[in-house]
């Protein structure tokens, strides 16, 4: 029994000792392997800002520079896994690594094939010339400017700057708007007068004000003055007019300015917007009569 217990401990104390021998002879080409990595990883980040710098000069495509520099520093620090791996004395096991690299990709691109498709639709989206990063869209019930494509998500920062992240395949497989497009506008308003109106009078009022604070000759259009409907307290109407703008806050800068301007109009001659008024009738129809028992001067009726 005790030369058992003997032996084993023996062979334990030799399998450390050659385990300690290997870490010893390794821990140079450790040493090394560390190295290299650490020096890829500093790589790839000059490489990604020196990628940048160049291509900025060449592409006008915001999102696609980022999208050739992120893979210029991915394929710089995958070159230096293969040289610590090299360094490590690896060989067979990196080539039975990339021998597996078949199979494994074909097993992960079935698990992420949400996650791959919205990689191929962000390299699409950055390619494409009618969106870009600083552009004002409306997609999928959100608006707002577009701050970064990155290769899974889209960033767009809403008017309350409120950021919202969208997958790139909704992006790619649904419409969108882009207002950053075209720099001319047009800006619609309604609005409604009281029945009681000159209707040509507040035509003419109308095209006056707009004209006056927005130039249409200036932008080669034309004022549009439609009224639309007998309302229940009001006669509707829409204006059209044209502006020049970035985003879509100079299409509401320019709305409210309007807005203001059009009633200080209508207030100066006499034109009411009135608001909605219901009027409720009471039918007595039983004959009675109604005595009315509140106090009278302080003394009861």
């Amino acid at each position: 029994m005790n030369d058992q217990l003997n032996s084993s401990t023996t062979t334990i104390i030799d399998k450390l000792d050659g385990w300690y021998d290997t870490f010893v002879a390794y821990l140079p080409n450790l040493a090394v392997a560390s190295i290299v990595l650490l020096l890829s990883y500093f790589l790839s980040r000059l490489v990604y800002n020196a990628v940048l710098k160049l291509i900025n000069k060449k592409v006008k495509q915001t999102s696609v520079t980022r999208l050739i520099a992120r893979i210029c520093s991915i394929s710089t620090v995958l070159i230096g896994l293969f040289l610590a791996l090299s360094a490590m004395d690896l060989s067979k096991s990196l080539n039975g690594l990339l021998a597996g690299a078949g199979i494994s990709g074909l097993v992960i691109g079935l698990a992420l094939q949400g996650t791959l498709t919205n990689t191929f639709s962000g390299i699409v989206l950055s390619f494409r010339k009618n969106i870009k990063i600083g552009n004002w869209i409306s997609t999928n019930g959100y608006e707002g400017e577009v701050t970064d494509i990155n290769l899974n998500y889209l960033v767009l920062r809403e008017a309350d700057n409120n950021v919202v992240v969208l997958p790139n395949k909704i992006i790619l497989e649904n419409p969108f708007k882009n207002y950053s497009l075209t720099t001319l506008w047009r800006v619609t308003l309604d609005c409604g007068v009281g029945y009681e109106s000159d209707l040509e009078k507040v035509r003419a009022l109308t095209r006056e004000v707009i004209t006056d604070h927005f130039d249409q000759e200036e932008l080669d259009k034309e004022f549009e003055f439609y009224y639309t409907s007998f309302g229940s307290s009001s006669i509707d109407f829409i204006c059209r007019f044209w502006i020049r703008g970035k985003d879509g806050r100079a299409r509401l800068r320019a709305k409210s300015k309007a807005m203001i301007e059009l009633k200080k109009a209508f207030d100066r001659h006499d034109i009411n917007i009135p608001f909605p008024i219901r009027t409720l009738q009471f039918e007595n129809e039983k004959g009675l009569e109604l005595v009315d028992k509140r106090p009278l001067n302080g003394v009861e009726a």
